[in-house]
């Protein structure tokens, strides 16, 4: 049976009546990639850390570009304190682990909160796009914010973007939002590359999977709206720590089994494009 189309706010409804501006890629790069969930704590930026450092160790050009204007989380996970620098015109992206890298959070004091209504997050993301000196990037991989506003409404309707990975954990309340942007992204005309299950199991010492946040419920979304499913990261406790000391655990080892799994995603996502 047919999904019935789903229903917009009125504001975006005045938003989508415009006449949409030809959508353009981002000045220096191929392929824009798009991060989301619609839901937060679900390791997006863990993800997408992670597979912006699957693609550079498999040949590729990468950026990386923290989207997520009241809570950026790259600056932590890349370990970077710097501000970028400037020519009174536009921004040189910050260069780590060979990633250029962008972030709200380059610009400000990682404690002090973005308190901005959405007009200005939509000028910050503009900046990020239009006047950052991206350089002869294959992909550029955007790290989104949780819900369905004005974010992705910018990034869906002006500029061009290629695909979107939805990242999930399995529990019904997370797949809540993640199926309301699953929609959004349909309406809009953004291609889904695919679902993944994050933080599917956790392996025990005694070799057991444990599935602490239930079973399959990411495959089932991927199924019932008819998209890929990509796969499954178990929980491994590396992870976080690797992220938290700056350096993501596909940087930090690359032999390690859930760098295998990010690696794995990185060269399906090159088959595609390049």
């Amino acid at each position: 049976m047919p999904k019935e189309k789903p229903e917009l706010s009125d504001a975006m409804k005045a938003r989508l009546s415009k006449k949409t501006p030809e959508k353009n890629p981002i000045k220096g790069t191929k392929f824009t990639i798009a991060i989301s969930s619609a839901k937060g704590g679900v390791g997006k930026s863990t993800f997408a850390t992670n597979l912006a450092l699957g693609l550079k160790k498999i040949g590729c050009k990468v950026g990386l570009l923290d989207a997520d204007i009241y809570g950026p989380s790259i600056p932590k996970m890349f370990d970077i304190n710097e501000k970028p620098k400037s020519d009174g015109q536009k921004l040189d992206p910050i260069i780590k682990y060979d990633i250029q890298c962008m972030s709200i959070g380059f610009l400000a004091d990682q404690q002090t909160p973005m308190i901005w209504r959405g007009p200005m997050v939509t000028s910050a993301i503009k900046t990020f796009t239009q006047k950052v000196n991206w350089k002869n990037l294959d992909f550029i991989i955007v790290d989104m914010p949780p819900g369905t506003g004005d974010t992705q409404l910018t990034f869906s309707q002006e500029i061009k973007m290629d695909g979107a990975i939805i990242v999930s954990t399995p529990q019904e309340v997370a797949l809540l939002d993640v199926k309301r942007g699953i929609k959004m992204f349909d309406k809009l005309d953004v291609k889904i590359l695919g679902l993944v299950d994050n933080m599917s199991f956790f392996r025990g010492d005694d070799g057991k999977n444990y599935k602490i946040f239930g079973d399959g419920g990411v495959k089932r979304t991927a199924e019932e709206f008819n998209k890929e499913f990509l796969g499954e990261i178990p929980i491994n406790p590396a992870v976080g720590i690797a992220g938290d000391n700056g350096k993501p655990i596909v940087e930090e080892n690359s032999d390690h089994e859930i760098s295998k799994i990010y690696l794995e995603f990185s060269k399906k996502i090159k088959s595609i494009y390049l």
